[in-house]
């Protein structure tokens, strides 16, 4: 049996607080799974309409209900937000705005954006 350690423990997410920047980019992994999981939902959404009128009806019926169209809802803005954080990395290569306060007031920026394009997109469509 070992003995107990007196060396310090790292401290874990509860005692943490992550910055915006990181609590965006785990998010925007999250979007990228998400979005590869509604990708294959999306092409079997097209197989079904392909099989014909009947099936196309039937899926426009299911699309008219409201968690589907909640789930239509998280994968737009998914999407969008994918991109925007996709164009802040092209900043970041760019070698830009790495200090602190630019960092989180393109987070914000990016986050407003991909809000307003998401909510412009519903309201068109």
């Amino acid at each position: 049996m070992a003995a107990p350690s007196n060396r310090p423990t790292s401290p874990h997410l509860q005692a943490y607080k992550l910055p915006l920047t990181g609590i965006i980019s785990i998010t925007h992994r999250i979007a990228g799974v998400l979005l590869s999981v509604g990708l294959v939902f999306f092409v079997v959404i097209m197989s079904v309409i392909a099989g014909g009128q009947q099936s196309y009806e039937n899926m426009q019926a299911l699309t008219a209900f409201w968690p589907i169209k909640l789930i239509y809802w998280g994968f737009s803005y998914a999407l969008v937000f994918h991109l925007c954080h996709g164009v802040r990395h092209f900043i970041w290569d760019a070698g830009k705005s790495f200090d602190r306060e630019t960092m989180n007031r393109y987070a914000l920026i990016e986050l407003c954006i991909s809000l307003v394009i998401t909510i412009n997109i519903l309201l068109f469509l």
